[in-house]
């Protein structure tokens, strides 16, 4: 069950003289009889004798350097012992892309309320446990007598399916709150149960989750509900008084609606990401931020509707509003924030089921997730499910068919559609435009 690249890594830096295990996620899934997606290695060896054993090998991170040696299209991630304290200076030839670590303007390794500001000194294996977050994550499989190092209970925890804390909730949870997330989604992608203690501070630090900035919050994000088990990840952030910290809009819609129409849009969405996950089909996060958001812009674009705007114009400028509230939790990019803007605004495009503009719509760059929303949408009851029916059937026609279905069928007999018409001169002068000499 252990990939043959992870291997490799950790049988070279073995036989160079280090320490080096198999750490973390892959070996409590392997303890569970999962196959393990990610293999990450930690050793004493540093970043720098990492790299000059692995030409593949690149070094990246602000915070923590770590070295990821490539094998085509697998990254083995190779981490050194860490320990707490001050940081280190980096080696002068240091020339990778990712800078080293700044030096700090104080000695502090916590912030006031606790947070963790550095944790990238190098220690020993001894010490690198501490580090670790939760007990079934912090278990060491040595590669010399194969055998699994366990400092906290990892494996009884592992085997009970227990999700347990190392050290201090509230204190590791102050250190970085994004902890919190990340019980969230081991509870959601393994099935285990949260320990008492480790889950009782989560609804009072919650709050916490607003110093981490949005960009990390996106990574969250996209590993909590783009990996298969994004229903059930919504629901436990729901219950443990989370999601309202990353969506604070579709958290105060759905407690007016908690039953509507957005909340099982939610859910239908979700539950046909998570099929798309588990079936290998693509999935974006573009799509499930509409999904998410799309109560409160409703909302904020019927209040512009009433007050004159047009349909589509309405629904441009709320998303814009509600995006850029949600910017600053979750940091949504350009690339996602601009194509959803879109497909909602076409939404209303979906009623107009004549002439040869709704032929003309089923070509438009986003018209197939403008009608995937639109399917979703009436699966969720905030559509008419026979406009949904009407354009699907629409896209399966014939040509000739189609132009009959939306009324278009202007053709004489033996000419074809629009043959004969007279066509706009493109590039050339219109009849009495004044001429320009160079």
């Amino acid at each position: 069950m252990i990939s043959k690249s992870a291997l490799k890594v950790l049988y070279q830096l073995k036989d160079a003289g280090y320490q080096a295990f198999l750490v973390g996620g892959c070996v409590r899934d392997i303890v569970i009889g999962m196959e393990p997606k990610d293999f990450d290695v930690a050793t004493n060896a540093s970043p720098e004798e990492v790299r000059r054993l692995f030409r593949s090998c690149r070094l990246i991170g602000r915070r923590f350097r770590l070295a990821h040696v490539r094998f085509g299209h697998q990254i083995v991630e190779v981490a050194t012992f860490r320990a707490a304290g001050d940081p280190i200076e980096p080696d002068a030839d240091d020339t990778d892309d990712e800078p080293a670590p700044e030096p700090a303007g104080d000695d502090r390794v916590h912030d006031d309320g606790g947070r963790l500001l550095r944790d990238n000194r190098y220690g020993t294996v001894d010490q690198d446990v501490w580090r670790r977050d939760f007990s079934c994550n912090a278990l060491y499989y040595n590669i010399e007598d194969f055998s699994i190092w366990d400092y906290v209970g990892g494996v009884a925890d592992v085997k009970s399916r227990t999700l347990r804390l190392i050290g201090d909730p509230e204190a590791r949870y102050r250190e970085d709150p994004v902890r919190m997330l990340r019980a969230v989604r081991f509870q959601a992608k393994l099935g285990f149960k949260i320990h008492e203690g480790t889950r009782e501070p989560i609804r009072r630090l919650a709050p916490l989750l607003e110093q981490i900035p949005p960009a990390r919050l996106l990574d969250e994000f996209q590993k909590l509900f783009l990996a298969g088990f994004g229903q059930r990840a919504f629901e436990l952030l729901a219950e443990h008084g989370l999601l309202g910290q990353l969506f604070p809009a579709t958290a105060a819609w759905l407690l007016q609606e908690p039953d509507g129409m957005a909340s099982r849009l939610i859910r239908a969405g979700l539950a046909n990401t998570d099929r798309r996950v588990q079936d290998d089909r693509p999935v974006t996060p573009m799509f499930l931020f509409a999904v998410l958001l799309f109560g409160p812009i409703s909302a904020a674009a019927q209040r512009r509707f009433e007050a004159g705007s047009q349909a589509g114009q309405a629904i441009v400028e709320a998303a814009d509003e509600i995006v850029a509230g949600q910017n600053r939790r979750i940091g949504i990019p350009k690339r996602f924030s601009i194509p959803m803007r879109e497909m909602l605004a076409l939404q209303p495009r979906f009623h107009r089921r004549e002439g040869r503009r709704a032929l003309a719509f089923v070509s438009h760059p986003r018209f197939r997730a403008a009608y995937d929303f639109l399917v979703l949408r009436a699966e969720a009851g905030g559509e008419d499910p026979a406009i949904a029916s009407w354009w699907t059937e629409l896209q399966e026609l014939p040509q000739d068919e189609q132009l009959k279905r939306v009324g278009a069928d202007e053709s004489r007999p033996g000419q074809a559609p629009g043959a004969g018409r007279r066509r706009r001169r493109r590039g050339g002068r219109r009849r009495g435009a004044p001429t320009t000499k160079n």
